[in-house]
């Protein structure tokens, strides 16, 4: 209801000092409101010439009108943000978090002249943004599971006509030991921890497409560098960002540091994961002022979105250790080391009220419980945190419930990890993440992602994906237990299944939102 009043004062503006009362002495003014449609705005209106034609209430033009104005508010950014203006991809701000391709969000970038367009995953954890090109060995674009359900693109250099290759001597070129002269080609290499999984290939300059979101949105060209991946192994070749990479770290290559170099943009951007599986992303974005926030934990190295926890709440039980984490959109489910893994699994065990499930070499999680048919999440122990500086991030969704031979297991969604805490993407759920590089912070507030302006994304085949809350899902199947989110260079965790089922009872769909049988594959990287 107040969304509708306060879409309704927008419209006022114009009319509010013919309505208004105000005191000199006590600086007191009144407003009084109108809604657009009301009798003394179209009074008002018929008097002055202004608005035009009203519908008439009830009719289907009348609400229309209200519809089309609500998508011109709702459409142009997920928040009012404190800087001027935002950027997102030519084909829109949507994201869609993709089951059968690693649990990531993915987005449809387009690049080139004329353009085309690459499903690309987004990834905090790392920096370089690359696509298939000129392929030596790359994913497939046909005959793979994934090939028939998405539409997926090769960059060719040769058919761009705004391609420019990198040289050595810039200063984006970080393999400068490998090129052959100064002004030869620069080479590229990211491995990333596990599955021998890589990408190599060249730097390259070409536009990339962008859009202003506002309410007269134009058409942005942004040069920026990317990688053209020729060379892929390991889970590149299938189940994780069979298209391509979108790197979002900090670092001066990668494509929020370029927008901002080049002015434009602020320093910032804002990432929203919806419990439906959509989310948003939008370059510029910095939030609002009534958001949460934490500083980074900057390593000048190699800086990343590094954030101190100074207290973990696992149901009624307090954990005072501190520690510090990577929050890492690119990792599916989150990691910790001990002895906080070990603090928090076993203070989560002591309050969980139903039957430990038996080990199961096929999860890749520790702490597994019976699901009973008479299921009550409100006795499943909650989840939160506090980061430095006392601001507060309540988990959503702490667990994960996997369906197996039949019977229902719910989990405690997080791995040990032997190197690097990270919270992952599933933990980020029902939550607009900012990452401010200007402030130097990480600002978040519960968001529902919600954008009626989904027409304007075109992730091929989305519609045959599966949206689900990433803590109501998860893979069962064979997994590396010496498989660790660690990033050394720039590394990733990935997880994926192969299929998926949705599964729904009536006595759990009330606790549960959603709730997926995932057969037999689960890969982290």
């Amino acid at each position: 209801m107040s969304c509708c009043v306060f879409k309704s004062t927008l419209f006022l503006i114009p009319i509010l000092t013919l309505l208004s009362s105000w005191s000199c002495n006590g600086r007191i003014f009144t407003f009084e409101m109108h809604h657009r449609f009301s009798d003394e705005v179209k009074r008002w209106s018929n008097s002055t010439g202004r608005f035009g034609s009203f519908p008439p209430k009830g009719s289907f033009e009348y609400f229309n009108a209200l519809v089309l104005r609500d998508r011109l508010i709702r459409g142009r950014r997920l928040s009012e943000s404190e800087s001027d203006s935002s950027l997102t991809f030519s084909d829109g701000n949507s994201t869609s978090r993709i089951s059968s391709l690693g649990f990531l969000h993915y987005t449809t970038v387009k690049l080139g002249t004329p353009g085309l367009r690459f499903m690309v995953a987004l990834d905090t954890g790392s920096d370089l943004f690359w696509v298939p090109c000129d392929c030596g060995k790359c994913a497939p674009t046909e005959g793979a599971t994934y090939a028939s359900e998405f539409e997926l693109s090769i960059y060719n250099p040769k058919v761009s006509t705004t391609n420019k290759k990198v040289t050595c001597n810039n200063s984006l070129c970080a393999q400068r030991n490998q090129c052959l002269g100064t002004f030869s080609t620069c080479p590229y290499m990211v491995s990333y921890v596990s599955a021998q999984t890589s990408t190599s290939g060249i730097l390259m300059e070409d536009v990339m497409h962008l859009t202003t979101e506002d309410k007269n949105p134009e058409r942005v060209e942004a040069y920026v560098t990317f990688g053209c991946g020729q060379v892929q192994s390991g889970s590149f070749l299938d189940i994780a960002a069979p298209n391509g990479l979108f790197g979002l770290g900090m670092e001066k290559i990668s494509v929020p540091s370029v927008l901002a170099r080049d002015g434009l943009v602020a320093d910032s951007f804002s990432m929203c994961f919806g419990r439906d599986g959509v989310g948003r992303i939008s370059f510029g974005d910095k939030g609002s002022s009534d958001q949460e926030e934490t500083p980074f934990n900057l390593n000048p190295s190699h800086p990343n979105y590094n954030i101190s926890v100074t207290r973990v709440r696992v149901g009624t039980t307090l954990i005072d250790d501190e520690f510090t984490a990577l929050f890492d959109t690119g990792t599916s489910f989150t990691y910790l080391v001990d002895p906080m893994y070990t603090e928090v699994s076993e203070s989560f065990h002591s309050q969980a009220q139903d039957k430990r499930h038996s080990p199961d070499p096929r999860i890749p999680f520790e702490y597994c419980y019976d699901m009973s048919s008479e299921a009550n999440a409100s006795l499943i122990p909650s989840l939160s945190l506090t980061m430095k500086e006392n601001s507060h991030f309540t988990i959503n969704d702490p667990i994960i419930v996997i369906s197996t031979e039949g019977e229902l297991v719910y989990c405690l969604a997080i791995v040990k990890s032997s190197e690097l805490n990270i919270i992952g993407q599933n933990y980020m759920t029902g939550y607009r993440v900012v990452f401010d590089r200007e402030k130097l912070v990480l600002a978040w507030k519960k968001f529902d992602c919600y954008d009626i302006e989904e027409t304007k994304t075109t992730l091929t085949g989305a519609n045959k994906t599966e949206a689900v809350a990433p803590a109501m899902a998860a893979g069962i199947g064979t997994h590396s237990n010496s498989s660790e989110p660690h990033k050394t260079n720039q590394t990733i965790s990935r997880s994926s299944s192969s299929s998926n089922q949705r599964f729904i009872t009536v006595k759990l769909w009330s606790f549960f939102r959603f709730v997926f049988i995932l057969l037999p594959l689960f890969i982290v990287l």
